[in-house]
C-alpha cells in the first residue's frame, strides 16, 4: 500500500523530499490519470471535444467500468467474488529497478544547487498542462452523474429463471406455466395429427432431414476450427504487448484486416459447402459472434498496452527525478511551489469521474498547472520544492494508471499484460458476454441439476420449433414456390398474399418467441452455469416496452452493450461525431448483419430488411412525440407488440 511516511518523504521512494510532513488528516495523493481522463485527456494533449485522435482508439472513456456487485437475493453458491480494491496500488520497486539505466529525463544541477529541467520530449510539459481542465472544473469530491448505470456485471439471473426472486414471486407465474400448457397441448395436437395421417408423430419430417442428411460432422469441425482460429488475436495481442507492433499504428489495423478475412472465411465456407439453411444460419451467427469477441478482447487490451506504455514512460521519469540532489536554494522561477494548489491531488476520483469527459472552458483565468507547465517549457531553474510536486503528481498519475491496469481483477497479479495468457483468453472465448473485462462475477460451483433442466429445456424447445414449422410454415412456403414455378401470374400470386400471411403470422410469432427462449433462457444460461459466470442479465422486461429504443435495449442486452462500447461511443470517439450520427451508423451496422444474415440464407439481396431495419429510427422519434409518449397501452407497446407479429 502507498502510504504516508514520515515528514519529507516521497511515498514511493522514501527519499527526502524537502516538504514538511503532509497533515494525517489529508489522504494519500492518488494519480493524476484520473484527472485528466475526466477531462476527456491522454497524456500526449487534450483530446477534441468529440472523441480521441487516433482512429483505432476505443472510447472507453465514455463508458463506465462494470462495478462487480451483488444483489442480496442470488443464490449462496455465488459468494466467491471479486473483492474490493484498495484505496490506493501498491507499487515494487522492481519496475523502476529495469528503468534506472535507460536514458530519458535528464536534469542538470548548478553551483548555486537550483536544478534545470531537460525535458526534450515535451511529455512532462504535456503531462503537467492537459490537467489544468480538470483543475479548474474540479471544486471538490463532488460525485458526477454516472452517464452509463446499465453497464454494470453483477450476481444475478435471468427473467424467466426458476431462481429468480422475482419469476417465483410474480403474480404472472401462473400465466407463465399457462403459456408452457398451452404450447405442451398444441403440439400434442400437431403430432397426434401426424400419426393419423402418415404414421409417425413428426409428419413428412423434412425439416429434420435436411437438417441432418449432410455435414454434420463438417459443421461441428469447422465450428470447433472458427472457435480456435481466434488465437489469432491473441497473438496479435502478445505482439503488442511484447512491444514488436504499436496498437496505435500497425496493430489496429492488421487487428481489422484479420477481422474482415475471418468473416469473410465464415462466409465462404457456407457457399463453398452448398450447407442447407440450417447448417448455414447456426454457422453465420456463432461466427458473428466470435468476430464481436475478437475485436471486443483485442480493442480493450489494445487501449490497455496504451495505458502500459504511457505508465512506463511516466515510472522512468519519475526514477530519474528521484535521483536528483536535494536543493537548499530557493528558486525564482513563477510558481513557487507555495502557491500551487493541490487540493485535487488529495481527491481520489471515481472511476466514473477520470472517464467522463468534460470539454475545455477557454478563457477562465489561469490555472497553477498551467504556470507550471509553462515555467518546466520556459527551461528555468526549478527548486526542491517545486521538484517535489512534480514527483507527487506523477505519482498520483501512475496509480491511476496502475487502477486501469488492474480494471475488474481482483488483485494486482492479473492485471495487464498478465490476462493475456493463452488459458485466460480460452477461458474468455465461451463467457456469455460480448463485452471483454479483466474478470466478471463468478459462482463458487456447477449445479448439474440446474445444467440437466436447461439441457431438457433446450431441446424440448427445438421439438417444439420443429414440429410447429413442419405443420404451420412448411406447407405454406412449398405452397408458394409451387406457385411461382407452375408460371402463376403476379396478380395472381398477390391475390393469395393476404390469405398465406393470415396463416403464417402466428406460427412465425410463436417461432419468434420460441427462439428468442431458446438462446437467451436456455442456451446461454448452460454457458453461464458451466463456465461459473454469475451475471445472467442477458434481457429485461423487453415485452413491457414502451419505446423502440427501449425494445432494443432490452430484448438483447449482450448484444446491446457491446453495441454501446464498440461501435456507438467508438463512433464518437476515432470519428468525432455527434451522438446523432453515432446512433444511425450503430443502427445501420446492425441492419447491415441483418442483411448479410439473410443473403446467406435465401443468396438474394433484397434489402427491404435494411430498410425496415432502419425505420426504427423514425419509430423512435415518433415513439416520444405527445401524440404517443407516456401512453403504454395504444402506444409504442402496441407497435412493438406488432413487431412479433409482422
Amino acid at each position: 500500500m502507498v502510504s504516508s511516511t514520515a515528514s519529507g518523504r516521497s511515498p514511493l521512494s522514501g527519499r527526502s523530499t524537502g516538504q514538511p510532513a503532509p497533515e494525517l488528516q489529508r489522504p494519500a495523493p492518488r494519480s493524476l490519470g484520473e484527472a485528466l481522463r475526466a477531462a476527456g485527456m491522454t497524456i500526449d494533449g487534450p483530446s477534441p471535444g468529440l472523441g480521441s485522435e487516433t482512429p483505432s482508439e476505443e472510447d472507453y472513456d465514455e463508458n463506465v467500468r462494470p462495478t462487480l456487485t451483488e444483489p442480496s437475493a442470488v443464490r449462496h453458491r455465488y459468494a466467491r467474488h471479486v473483492q474490493p480494491r484498495p484505496e490506493t496500488i501498491s507499487l515494487s520497486g522492481t519496475d523502476f529497478e529495469k528503468l534506472q539505466q535507460e536514458p530519458g529525463l535528464r536534469f542538470k544541477r548548478r553551483d548555486s544547487g537550483i536544478h534545470l529541467v531537460l525535458d526534450e520530449d515535451n511529455s512532462l510539459q504535456r503531462l503537467l498542462k492537459t490537467s489544468s481542465e480538470w483543475s479548474q472544473e474540479s471544486t471538490g469530491p463532488k460525485q458526477r452523474r454516472r452517464k452509463f448505470a446499465d453497464l454494470v456485471f453483477t450476481s444475478q439471473f435471468s427473467a424467466f429463471d426458476r431462481h429468480s426472486p422475482s419469476a417465483s414471486n410474480s403474480p404472472f407465474h401462473g400465466f407463465y406455466t399457462l403459456f408452457w400448457l398451452a404450447v405442451t397441448l398444441f403440439v400434442f395436437k400437431i403430432s397426434a395429427q401426424n400419426w393419423q395421417v402418415y404414421g409417425n408423430p413428426l409428419g413428412t419430417n423434412e425439416i429434420i432431414q435436411t437438417m441432418f442428411h449432410r455435414d454434420v460432422v463438417v459443421l461441428l469441425l469447422s465450428d470447433g476450427v472458427m472457435c480456435a482460429l481466434t488465437a489469432v488475436t491473441w497473438m496479435i495481442q502478445r505482439l503488442v504487448s511484447a512491444n514488436y507492433l504499436n496498437w496505435d499504428g500497425a496493430g489496429w489495423v492488421i487487428q481489422n484486416m484479420w477481422q474482415t478475412a475471418f468473416l469473410a472465411g465464415v462466409v465462404g465456407l457456407t457457399l463453398w459447402r452448398d450447407w442447407p439453411w440450417t447448417h448455414t444460419v447456426f454457422f453465420v451467427l456463432h461466427g458473428i459472434v466470435m468476430l464481436m469477441k475478437q475485436h471486443s478482447y483485442a480493442f480493450y487490451n489494445g487501449h490497455l498496452s496504451t495505458v502500459y506504455k504511457e505508465r512506463a514512460k511516466i515510472m522512468k521519469k519519475l526514477r530519474q527525478l528521484d535521483l536528483v540532489d536535494p536543493a537548499m536554494t530557493p528558486s525564482q522561477t513563477e510558481p513557487p511551489a507555495s502557491a500551487i494548489s493541490t487540493q485535487h491531488l488529495s481527491v481520489t476520483p471515481s472511476a466514473e469521474e477520470r472517464r467522463k469527459s468534460i470539454s475545455a472552458h477557454p478563457g477562465q483565468e489561469e490555472s497553477d498547472i498551467d504556470k507550471i507547465s509553462r515555467a518546466i517549457a520556459s527551461h528555468q531553474p526549478l527548486d526542491d520544492e517545486q521538484v517535489a510536486l512534480f514527483e507527487r503528481i506523477m505519482k498520483w498519475e501512475v496509480d491511476a494508471m496502475t487502477d486501469e491496469l488492474k480494471g475488474t481483477a481482483a488483485t494486482i497479479g492479473k492485471a495487464y499484460p498478465n490476462n493475456l495468457s493463452f488459458i485466460d483468453h480460452y477461458k474468455w472465448i465461451p463467457l456469455p458476454t460480448l463485452v471483454y473485462e479483466i474478470e466478471y462475477p463468478r459462482s463458487d460451483s456447477i449445479d448439474w441439476s440446474y445444467v440437466l433442466e436447461k439441457f431438457t429445456a433446450m431441446f424440448g424447445v427445438l421439438f417444439v420449433m420443429v414440429q410447429v414449422s413442419q405443420h404451420s410454415i412448411y406447407p405454406v412456403v412449398m405452397k408458394t414456390i409451387e406457385m411461382k414455378e407452375n408460371g402463376v401470374p403476379l396478380a395472381g400470386r398477390f391475390q393469395e398474399f393476404p390469405g398465406f400471411l393470415l396463416d403464417l403470422i402466428f406460427p412465425f410469432m410463436m417461432e419468434y418467441l420460441l427462439v428468442w427462449y431458446l438462446i437467451w433462457e436456455t442456451i446461454l444460461n448452460i454457458l453461464a452455469e458451466l463456465t461459473y459466470f454469475a451475471d445472467r442479465n442477458f434481457y429485461d422486461a423487453w415485452w413491457n416496452s414502451v419505446s423502440w429504443d427501449q425494445f432494443a435495449r432490452d430484448w438483447n442486452r449482450p448484444v446491446h452493450v457491446f453495441l454501446l462500447r464498440h461501435v456507438y461511443h467508438s463512433s464518437i470517439s476515432s470519428l468525432k461525431v455527434n451522438k446523432h450520427t453515432a446512433t444511425l451508423i450503430t443502427f445501420f451496422l446492425s441492419a447491415c448483419v441483418h442483411e448479410l444474415v439473410m443473403w446467406c440464407l435465401f443468396k438474394k439481396l433484397r434489402g427491404y430488411l435494411l430498410f425496415l431495419q432502419m425505420c426504427q429510427l423514425p419509430l423512435v422519434r415518433l415513439s416520444r412525440t405527445k401524440w404517443l409518449r407516456g401512453r403504454k397501452t395504444l402506444g409504442p407497446s402496441l407497435l412493438c407488440s406488432l413487431y412479433l407479429i409482422l
